[in-house]
């Protein structure tokens, strides 16, 4: 689901205004899942809607700076509970 609302995100910030339609037929993914990931990232404060569409807002770019910082934290953070043996 991540990796969903990531991808959207993405789609808002190269070709905003965006809508649902587009964006579905951009991504391959249902409208449903669309309307769902925007609903998460406007939660967020990362996007907005407008009358033509999803458009990013103040948040979005330093959320953006920060990405990839998070998702090392994630990845080590996943290689720790590999880590992890319970005996069963």
């Amino acid at each position: 689901m991540l990796q969903r609302h990531l991808v959207i995100l993405k789609q808002v910030v190269e070709n905003e205004p965006i809508g649902i339609l587009k964006l579905a037929e951009e991504t391959r993914i249902p409208s449903h899942k669309v309307r769902y990931s925007l609903r998460v990232l406007e939660q967020e404060g990362l996007i907005k809607a407008s009358a033509p569409g999803a458009v990013t807002t103040d948040k979005t770019k330093p959320f953006l700076q920060g990405l990839d910082a998070m998702i090392e934290n994630l990845t080590r953070r996943a290689e720790d509970l590999k880590k992890i043996k319970i005996e069963r």
